[in-house]
């Protein structure tokens, strides 16, 4: 007598490397939206879970950098800030860049970092440093409301330019979702990358002009600078959130190669990590 096993064969599903762009099922994705949320909530409890200051956290990062670079730039160096006051203009960079680094940190370490559900369970791998990036949206929130206090102590108005800054948002998280999926495809074959990534970062802080304006950089080195997508982002959130105090405008060049490159990053990062996916289960 034939057994069940059999009669009934239990489905293999094998996961293969896509031999074109058209592998990136974006469809896929949408029909598991339900686990995405239940990821990034579970990282948002894990990340607080049993701290004594919780959210806080979000907050006491950036401010105490701001105090530093204040300290260091603002009173020693006495670099300019674009006719605000240098706390301000510190923390308006600030805010953009903290949320890009732990997302690109957290999204870099995901994979490696849930191999019982990597391994076991089958659903777009994607969704997993894409979890990484949103639940960092939840930091960025908390900062943002510190951002709009300094705003309202400092007494600098709200202009037009601030409609602008849904647009910087999305284009920081995509930048970091490039990345940050790029790396992780990366660290589940080779386990240094987690080393490397916080040493990445602090390198691209320094390139990128957080703690100083544009403005500083000579003219011949700008147009270089400005191919560091961040720094045409950060340069961009000091206009839509600062302009009502100096009168600024957009720098819609910088902006412009800050979308295209954070488009070509993204995708490039989708395509290679669906080339790496069929590694993850037996090296995670």
């Amino acid at each position: 007598m034939a057994s069940n096993e059999a009669l009934h064969p239990i489905p293999h599903l094998i996961i293969e490397p896509g031999r074109s762009w058209s592998s990136i099922d974006l469809r896929e994705i949408w029909k598991y939206r339900e686990l995405l949320y239940f990821l990034v909530w579970r990282d948002v409890k894990v990340r607080y879970k049993q701290t004594m200051l919780g959210a806080a956290w979000a907050i006491i990062q950036p401010l105490l950098t701001m105090l530093v670079f204040t300290l260091l730039f603002g009173k020693i160096a006495r670099l300019p800030s674009d006719n605000v006051p240098y706390p301000l203009f510190a923390f308006a960079g600030l805010l953009p860049w903290t949320f890009f680094a732990n997302a690109v940190s957290s999204a870099g370490n995901s994979v490696v970092g849930n191999p019982q559900l990597v391994t076991k369970v089958y659903f777009p791998r994607l969704i997993v440093p894409a979890a990484a990036v949103l639940a960092g949206l939840v930091d960025f929130g908390v900062s943002f409301l510190l951002m709009c206090s300094m705003l309202a102590i400092y007494r600098v108005p709200v202009g037009v330019n601030f409609l602008l800054l849904p647009l910087l948002i999305f284009l920081t998280a995509a930048l970091a979702m490039g990345a940050g999926t790029w790396l992780a495809s990366l660290n589940v074959k080779y386990r240094d990358i987690r080393h490397l990534i916080p040493f990445a970062l602090q390198l691209w802080m320094y390139a990128t002009p957080v703690a100083y304006p544009l403005s500083v950089i000579p003219r011949p080195f700008r147009a270089l600078l400005i191919l560091n997508p961040m720094a045409g982002l950060i340069e961009n959130y000091r206009v839509a959130l600062l302009s009502g105090a100096n009168g600024a405008n957009f720098n819609w060049l910088a902006l412009g190669v800050s979308a295209l490159m954070t488009l070509v990053a993204l995708v490039f990062a989708a395509y290679a990590f669906r080339r790496f996916e069929r590694l993850f289960a037996d090296l995670v």
